[in-house]
């Protein structure tokens, strides 16, 4: 006669993992919400991420791989970036994330009236039209924002 208490009791055992610990990628791909083949395609899209593997091939992500994941994750279905626009994102950033990105007040050029840093349009190659007609388009939303925001203090 079978029983399947070994299976019960199996269940009753397994823990959660720590949050330091490595992730086969069938439990990075439910942690994250994703299917396992995504988390494959995407390691071809994006260098920076490498898990681990075994041998056999067994991928296990470390804990700083499941965040950038979910950075990644993040802004192509949260924000709507592309692949190739979170590329040139991370190209940008050398491989880092703008969250990942600490500035040192010191480093930092100051901003002139227009938005822009003093000498950047001429040594990057930026469009000044484009960024000029992004910085119109940014001032038009404040004062939306703005006028928004007093409305709702006048009418509570």
């Amino acid at each position: 006669m079978k029983t399947n208490l070994g299976a019960a009791a199996g269940t009753s055992r397994r823990t959660a993992k720590s949050d330091s610990a490595f992730r086969t990628i069938s439990e990075a791909a439910k942690e994250l919400g994703l299917q396992q083949h995504v988390l494959r395609f995407w390691e071809s899209k994006f260098p920076q991420i490498q898990p681990m593997k075994r041998a056999g091939g067994r991928r296990y992500y470390r804990p700083e791989d499941i965040e950038f994941l979910a950075s990644i994750r993040t802004l192509l279905h949260d924000q709507g970036f592309t692949i190739k626009g979170v590329q040139k994102l991370l190209d940008q950033n050398k491989g880092k994330l703008p969250g990942e990105i600490t500035v040192n007040a010191a480093e930092v050029e100051p901003v002139d009236r227009v938005g822009l840093q003093p000498g950047v349009a001429q040594s990057s190659g930026v469009d000044k039209a484009a960024l000029g007609s992004v910085l119109g388009e940014l001032q038009e939303l404040q004062v939306i924002l703005h006028d928004g925001l007093n409305d709702i203090k006048k009418n509570p």
